[in-house]
């Protein structure tokens, strides 16, 4: 079966007779124009543009927000582009070439949360900010561009699972073929996004968050056993090294085990003052000197 179905129409048997054959893409000045890219670009651009608003729940202003994100985009993409070509070396090795050609295709969102996350903490040691707090701003932002982000899979007909007749089945029918019935993984991963965003939106402004990095790490423990459950679903998988481990499945179950561990360790030690918290005592008492001068 084909791992992606761009001139499929899509149905959904739990909506009845419901079905749509939305367009791939269209035409400006003579080249093609993916959703994909579209949905993927919004994505990306509501997500900084909520951490821009957010930062000072944080102790960030917007525009330190705003200067992180010019540095992470690029890198990012580059280590999703790094994490897809490692996975898929064989397909590259002997046509180097098609490593740069990112437009066709190809790329590992676990690739981009690692490469966007050590720049992350670079920044914030040349700007003498705790990475931590950084990091539980991008966390939760990272979150509500996944839930959008993955509706660029729907447009296109791809990272679907396997056959299946379950309720909530997607129905895929190219022309002149028959209907596959399939898991709409990408459906399970916006919804899961979904309700780990609104859990950690909601937990951050109750002021549950103790120390800086805290929600960052429940982050990467709520993606990570998304990926742990749905990547075994999905018939276009990386695998690792050859082998039939899927590597996505795999971090997602050391991401998952890593930040329990982590919670747990950390529920049991000091932290220091948070950084949002620092920098108000600061400006407190800058107003309070100047009111007495």
């Amino acid at each position: 079966m084909d791992t992606m179905m761009r001139d499929a129409v899509i149905s959904f048997p739990m909506l009845g007779d419901l079905a749509i054959n939305p367009p791939a893409g269209f035409t400006l000045f003579g080249r093609t124009i993916y959703y994909y890219g579209v949905i993927t670009a919004l994505a990306v651009l509501l997500a900084v543009i909520f951490a821009a608003k957010r930062a000072p729940r944080f102790g960030l202003t917007a525009d330190e927000l705003y200067e992180l994100a010019l540095w992470i985009l690029p890198i990012a993409i580059i280590g999703c582009r790094i994490y897809y070509v490692a996975c898929e070396w064989d397909r590259y090795k002997d046509n180097l070439i098609d490593i740069v050609k990112i437009w066709e295709g190809g790329i590992g969102m676990y690739g981009g949360i690692i490469a966007g996350s050590l720049t992350a903490v670079i920044w914030c040691k040349v700007k003498k900010i705790p990475f931590g707090a950084a990091l539980d701003n991008l966390g939760t932002s990272l979150i509500l561009g996944q839930v959008i982000g993955r509706w660029a899979n729907f447009i296109n007909r791809e990272a679907f699972g396997y056959e299946t007749e379950i309720f909530c089945r997607m129905g895929l029918t190219k022309p002149g073929a028959q209907t596959v019935y399939v898991h709409p993984t990408f459906l399970y991963e916006s919804l899961w996004s979904l309700l780990g965003f609104i859990l950690l939106y909601v937990w951050i402004n109750k002021g549950k968050r103790k120390y800086d990095g805290q929600a960052f790490i429940m982050y990467v423990g709520w993606y990570g056993a998304a990926r742990a459950m749905i990547e075994g679903l999905r018939t276009d998988s990386l695998y690792f090294l050859g082998t039939g481990i899927r590597t996505s499945q795999l971090v997602g179950i050391l991401s998952l085990v890593i930040s329990v561990a982590l919670l747990i360790y950390n529920s049991k030690r000091k932290h220091p003052e948070m950084y949002v918290n620092r920098i108000k005592n600061e400006s407190a008492a800058e107003v309070t000197t100047a009111t007495a001068e």
